[in-house]
């Protein structure tokens, strides 16, 4: 019998020989599996029906909470959402191949550089099926061969998905190894993965901040990190107040359950006299709670309180931390101690103080003057994303086709030899 760290080693070994094949793939074969894959969710999206309803009556067993159950299911809508999004990524231009900054030295050599796809993509993700399509769409575009480790909540479905997408490339001559998918549930098969340096290139964790923490802390390889998105809108002295109401409750409330929603809400204290009463009401009308500093509570004492835990807290609920600051140089000060590099916005009708806050704000999106909700890859104009990045290296934010390749050093000499 296979043991489970053998049917993995097999699946990583595949994924390396088919990675050398996809990233020699051009765009027009690309685009050709990418648009069988659409079309083979459009058609048998009855059969994928069937195979989610396996997931769902044992996700009801077990007493997944209402809204596990709901990012679990598939409906014809959301499985029409997922071919329409591989739809999006074909329209893409394909990164590979791209050369940059070439330039002459002085020797007469020319030397540039060629946009190139990483590898292997590990993709570690909890019950999301849509994962499944647009994670492959992604990496398939950019040359990359992915394995993906769904949830074992949604094994049935991320199995039929991904049996749709390999039979796709198949049929377009391409390697259906460049998706594959790690069909044991067992905790040890993440593992492995983990720790197969030798075949995989780049993990991508995609859930909760403790399965996050869980993948780097074990991963060999190098891992994309998002813990938490503690996310700040900043409101200036001389700030539009009409405006500023206006982008603060988008931001809370327009969905409060993802990672780009504001958790924090900053005021400099000239501003919050005539900002906090209004902006507290239209907030509370619309279902949020605000814990307040003692500033807060003076100007609405319908607020709770705030901890010193309130301020690095990521709700993902409707909750508002709010905190009265005497300077913008307070603002940043809170935000470096509290956030988490994700988002954070400046509401304020002066240029200079605009600039410096983008300047001297470290998070992987600064805005002016608009909602935190604008951090993702489709609004920012990448078309897609697999993610987003708070870490560094190598991507800083969301994470479209050009995050998923790198750049090699080409160079053009007509006999040039080194002195």
């Amino acid at each position: 019998m296979t043991t489970i760290r053998e049917s993995v080693e097999v699946v990583c070994r595949a994924a390396k020989e088919a990675a050398s094949q996809i990233a020699k793939a051009d765009a027009s074969r690309k685009n050709a599996a990418l648009s069988g894959m659409a079309k083979g969710l459009r058609e048998r999206a009855n059969w994928l029906k069937e195979e989610n309803r396996k997931d769902m009556d044992a996700g009801k067993a077990k007493g997944l909470p209402p809204a596990m159950l709901d990012r679990l299911l598939l409906t014809d809508a959301r499985i029409l959402q997922m071919a329409d999004g591989i739809a999006e990524v074909i329209a893409l231009p394909d990164p590979v191949g791209e050369v940059l900054r070439m330039g002459r030295r002085p020797n007469g050599l020319w030397v540039g550089r060629m946009r190139i796809p990483l590898g292997v993509i590990g993709i570690i993700y909890e019950s999301r099926p849509n994962v499944t399509a647009d994670a492959a769409a992604l990496c398939v575009k950019s040359g990359n061969a992915v394995i993906l480790r769904g949830g074992s909540e949604a094994i049935h479905s991320n199995s039929a998905i991904a049996r749709i997408l390999r039979e796709a490339l198949s049929v377009t001559g391409l390697p259906a190894d460049a998706v594959s998918i790690i069909d044991r549930t067992d905790r040890e098969a993440i593992d492995v993965m983990l720790a197969a340096e030798e075949q995989i290139d780049l993990i991508i964790p995609r859930g909760g901040e403790g399965l996050i923490r869980s993948v780097a802390e074990k991963s060999r390889i190098p891992v994309i990190k998002h813990y938490k998105g503690v996310c700040h809108v900043y409101v200036d002295e001389g700030a539009d107040i009409r405006q500023a109401i206006q982008i603060c409750v988008n931001a809370k409330v327009q969905r409060p359950g993802v990672c780009n929603a504001m958790e924090t809400l900053l005021v400099h204290g000239i501003a919050a006299p005539e900002f906090l009463p209004p902006a507290a009401a239209e907030l509370m009308k619309n279902g949020v709670e605000l814990r307040g500093c003692p500033d807060t509570l003076r100007l609405v004492p319908s607020a709770m309180p705030a901890s010193e835990e309130d301020w690095g807290t990521e709700y993902l609920d409707l909750v508002l931390a709010v905190r009265v600051v005497g300077s913008m140089d307070e603002a940043i000060g809170h935000i470096r101690r509290h956030g988490s590099l994700h988002t954070e916005a400046i509401l304020t009708r002066d240029h200079a103080r605009a600039m410096r806050f983008v300047r001297e704000v470290d998070s992987s999106l600064v805005l002016v003057n608009a909602s935190t909700r604008f951090n993702d890859g489709f609004q920012l104009g990448l078309g897609a994303e697999i993610g987003i990045s708070t870490t560094k290296i190598h991507a800083f934010g969301p994470m479209g086709l050009t995050e998923l390749t790198t750049t090699k050093f080409i160079a053009f000499g007509d006999g040039q030899v080194r002195e």
